[in-house]
């Protein structure tokens, strides 16, 4: 049986009941946090400490805790995910904090984003910016050879990067400004760069774009928080190329439209 001592943890938790809600923070102190604890086992800890006397858990987001799904979205002492960097909430560590240390846990906070309860953020913004973007235009038939359509390494592998993206939010809850542009740029970029995604390139960014100002978000300001709080380390390159996108998105558009006049 171990007899390990966990530390004891003194915890500012933000509680809403609902999106109508003021909010507020509450205090809680949590025992038995193991080092080994992810941070959202020792939520897991402090809910089950809660129950037990018969008051409400504190709600928040998870689904793989495998710092895959993008689920888990914390402000941790005013760093979105927390101290480690690269690292998703589900993924960081109760060694990184010491005993008797208070911590402070929030929701995303973004007009975009408004808090559904607790700690849960309504991130369906990122869902309408995606399908704005609408289809990718694909062979149906056969299996398509792998070396049918060759792409080089380098383009393999930056494209890869992008789409390592899992919009979790983090590039918007750090930004000052609350853009979503590292998001936006990141989908935008990891097709634009592969062969597949050209048919509908142009179509694609000015929809996204578009979308992105539409749910709210603010400008990009090229702070680079959004580098620094991305899970993924998702570069602000990304960004650079969905500019380079957007402009030619333009231009082409004023091609055709000049073109049709003259027909």
């Amino acid at each position: 049986m171990s007899t390990e001592k966990g530390m004891t943890l003194h915890l500012k938790i933000w509680r809403q009941k609902n999106a109508q809600d003021s909010g507020r923070f509450v205090d809680y102190t949590v025992n038995d946090v193991l080092e080994d604890m992810s941070f959202l086992e020792m939520l897991d800890t402090l809910n089950d400490q809660l129950v037990l006397k018969g008051e409400e858990p504190v709600e928040f987001d998870s689904d793989c805790r495998e710092g895959i799904c993008g689920m888990c979205s914390l402000m941790i002492n005013g760093q979105a995910h927390g101290p480690k960097l690269g690292t998703a909430t589900c993924q960081l560590h109760m060694r990184k904090f010491h005993d008797g240390q208070t911590v402070v846990v929030e929701p995303w906070r973004a007009a975009a984003f408004p808090v559904i309860t607790d700690l849960v953020t309504d991130r369906s913004a990122f869902d309408r910016i995606i399908a704005a973007g609408g289809y990718v235009s694909v062979k149906s038939g056969p299996h398509a050879d792998a070396n049918a359509t060759l792409i080089s390494k380098p383009i393999a592998d930056a494209a890869m990067d992008s789409a390592a993206c899992i919009g979790c939010g983090a590039c918007v809850a750090a930004c000052p400004n609350a853009s979503a542009s590292l998001f936006t740029a990141a989908k935008i970029t990891q097709l634009a760069l592969l062969p597949q995604g050209h048919p509908e390139r142009t179509r694609r960014v000015s929809r996204m774009v578009e979308q992105m100002d539409k749910e709210g978000f603010g400008n990009c300001t090229n702070i680079g928080e959004c580098r620094a709080a991305c899970p993924k380390e998702i570069t602000i390159d990304n960004i650079s190329k969905m500019k380079a996108e957007y402009v030619r998105a333009i231009f082409d558009s004023n091609v055709a439209r000049a073109e049709g006049g003259n027909g």
